[in-house]
């Protein structure tokens, strides 16, 4: 049975944001709520809990490096049949 998750943001069941913006501010928003989450688990004591928030950090974490190396790999690739300045000339 999965677990549900420590935080309301950082629910992998939401869908993902099909833009970049919009899914860098879901993933940091998920980051952030779980960091919160980890620093009050801590103070209680409660390290089954604070394992689990960790698990989710990682998991989080390591979505926001995959969607990094996929947006970096967008924003490279040229568009068809679009010339850029410099590369564009006039004629």
């Amino acid at each position: 049975m999965p677990r549900a998750p420590l935080t309301a943001s950082a629910d992998p069941r939401r869908e993902m944001p099909e833009g970049v913006a919009g899914r860098r501010d879901r993933i940091d928003a998920a980051l952030t709520s779980l960091a919160g989450e980890a620093l009050r688990l801590e103070r209680l004591g409660l390290t089954e809990p604070l394992e689990r928030c960790r698990e989710q950090l990682r998991f989080w974490s390591f979505l926001r490096s995959l969607f990094s190396l996929s947006d970096a790999a967008l924003a490279r690739r040229p568009l068809r049949g679009v010339l850029s300045w410099p590369s564009a000339r006039i004629r």
